[in-house]
Parts: C-alpha cells; structure tokens; sequence
C-alpha cells in the first residue's frame, strides 16, 4: 500500500483498543509514521480526551491526518470536529470512507469498533489513505464547513 499520508496521529477509547492496535501493526508494519496517542490498555477511559489528542496533533501538523476508534466511532468524530478545520468523518463501508475524503477532504477518520467487522477494518483504512480530495465544487463547500 502506498499512502498519501507520511505521518498519522492514532488514538482510541477502552472499546476501541485493540482495533487500534491491529491498525497501528499495520501502519508500521507499512512504514508509514505512528503517532499513537493512548490509551495504553483496554481499562476505561474517556473518548474526547483522546479526540482532542488527535486533533490537536493533527491541527498542529504534528502528523498529516488521524485515525480514531471507540464503539461506535460518532462520540470520536463528535469531539473532534469541535476544532476549527478539523474534518472527522464516520467512516462505516468503503463508500462512506472514500467519499469522506474525495468529497469533504476528511482529516480524521472516526471507525467504530463494535460496529465495524474486524476484516474490513484495514480496507477502510485503506481507502482513507489512498483517496485524494477532488477539490473543485467541494473546495468551496468545504470552506464553509
């Protein structure tokens, strides 16, 4: 798999922990760049503090895009879109995951774990990775987002 993205910022909740880490294998395992920013381990913790994580890094250019995993992946793109130019999508087929970015120019792809089949795990990531933002017509209604 080539990317088009060198760097991505990772992150999750209790629910989300061990997709996280069957995507952070994958990554490296790629070469391409892991940021991972927690949790450590499956105990409970709370989804926007590790959104938040995310998106700043993202934000800051710390990393080119991020990948976050809880549940059902809507509390995780709920709390990141908070910030100003972030863009996370939901992304739950290969359709909603390719337009995320093709037509919303998505920084953040928001999976969830309870809802996604763990053998299509990798191809929605897949497909975040390797689909380019058309611009055009979506450009300016991405700016006014």
């Amino acid at each position: 798999m080539k990317s088009l993205f060198k760097k991505i910022s990772l992150s999750s909740d209790h629910a989300g922990f061990k997709i996280k880490e069957i995507i952070k294998k994958y990554l490296i395992k790629k070469k391409i760049k892991v940021v991972d920013l927690g949790p450590k381990d499956n105990k409970s913790v709370d989804y926007p503090d590790y959104a938040k994580r995310v998106a700043r890094n993202v934000l800051s250019k710390k990393s080119n895009i991020g990948i976050l995993v809880c549940g059902s992946g809507t509390g995780m793109a709920m709390s990141a879109n908070k910030f100003k130019k972030v863009r996370a999508a939901v992304c739950y087929n290969k359709a909603s995951t390719r337009l995320s970015r093709q037509h919303n120019n998505a920084n953040i792809m928001a999976l969830g774990a309870r809802l996604t089949k763990k053998s299509d795990v990798i191809k929605l990531v897949n497909v975040f990775l390797n689909t380019k933002f058309e611009g055009g017509r979506h450009l300016r209604r991405v700016n006014k987002v």
